[in-house]
């Protein structure tokens, strides 16, 4: 049975990403797309890669007819998707791609989003869209709210560590680099090459950075209590990838067992030999997750390496992940590609 799927904001970087994904999906079809600033425009206008492709035309919101979809991607920017999706079909399943929902604490997402959330029973009713742990909720979900794609990198790395507690919980740094996409496709003059190019920068440092809400949530439900990670987050002159270094005391061999035992069997995640480190040249443009564990020279530390693509494992790839196990399709379903190299 094939599924009818509106895309929401398709004329931003995570938009095009699921129509790149989605037109190779073997049960669904892309029956509307928006683009509010755009509307009226051929999707080969807006992104001429997908010129080989018969896409509808990019219209508003509101000329939608949501009686034919079955599911619905937010890829709208954030502090926009809670009164457009409040606004939505009751009965309408959406996968929400912006930062709106990810945060269970109301309070907490005003401190980190500097404002009161606008649709708090809404909020109540949404599933945290990390795929491998939290299946039977985002199966059963009318409203998954995607990850951050930082905050998924970090959590990959660390969140079989907190549970199985083979790591000191007070003593968790993670140093990330990060490609440029994951700022989206608006404007910024911090993001035009000559600014960007041949260099790179720390952002958001001293705990600053949003994705720390993520962390905070996610990390103090495993452990059963607060935990809080030391997180620094670099810009680097790449389109696709992130690449997150946790840094943490445990013995190396247990660091790695315990990942590797975590991960055996998922089909995206990727547990590399010890000594082994991931690139995310490796991972360009796929849905998978690699991770490497190596030892450092002081006994009783450790270093996790973790890569994904932003725009795909990290947002539109994970999207689609969950949208499969939402309407009943095999996970992997549309997913399954090789990543691209060189």
């Amino acid at each position: 049975m094939t599924q009818n799927i509106a895309i929401l904001g398709a004329s931003g970087y995570t938009g095009a990403e699921l129509v790149r994904l989605i037109a190779t999906h073997p049960s669904m079809r892309i029956a509307a797309l928006t683009g509010d600033r755009k509307a009226g425009m051929a999707m080969a206008e807006v992104f001429p890669f997908l010129r080989h492709l018969d896409l509808p035309d990019l219209t508003k919101i509101e000329d939608v007819d949501f009686s034919s979809i079955d599911l619905a991607f937010c890829a709208l920017p954030h502090a926009t998707s809670q009164a457009v999706i409040a606004q939505l079909p009751s009965d309408l399943k959406v996968v929400d791609l912006s930062a709106d929902f990810r945060l269970r604490d109301l309070s907490a997402y005003e401190k980190w989003y500097g404002k009161p959330h606008s649709a708090p029973d809404l909020q109540i009713e949404a599933v945290y869209g990390l795929t491998e742990f939290y299946r039977p909720e985002i199966t059963a979900a009318r409203l998954v709210a995607g990850t951050g794609c930082n905050a998924a990198t970090g959590q990959y790395a660390l969140r079989p560590l907190i549970q199985k507690q083979v790591i000191d919980l007070d003593r968790i740094i993670i140093d990330l680099k990060a490609g440029v996409s994951g700022a989206g496709r608006s404007l910024k003059e911090n993001l035009l090459h000559a600014e960007l190019s041949e260099g790179t920068h720390a952002y958001s440092a001293g705990g600053k950075h949003r994705h720390l809400g993520e962390f905070d949530q996610e990390f103090s439900k495993i452990a059963g209590r607060p935990v809080q990670v030391q997180f620094t987050p670099h810009l680097l002159p790449m389109n696709r990838g992130i690449l997150a270094t946790a840094y943490v005391d445990g013995d190396p061999a247990a660091v790695h067992t315990t990942l590797a035992e975590a991960y055996q069997g998922e089909p995206f995640l990727k547990v590399l030999p010890f000594g082994a480190l991931p690139s995310t040249r490796d991972i360009r443009g796929s849905n998978y997750v690699h991770i490497g564990v190596t030892g450092d020279r002081m006994a009783g530390r450790a270093v996790v390496v973790a890569v994904l693509d932003n725009l795909c494992k990290g947002s539109s790839g994970q999207a689609i992940q969950n949208a499969n196990l939402m309407l009943g399709i095999e996970e992997t379903a549309g997913l399954m590609l090789a990543p691209v190299f060189p």
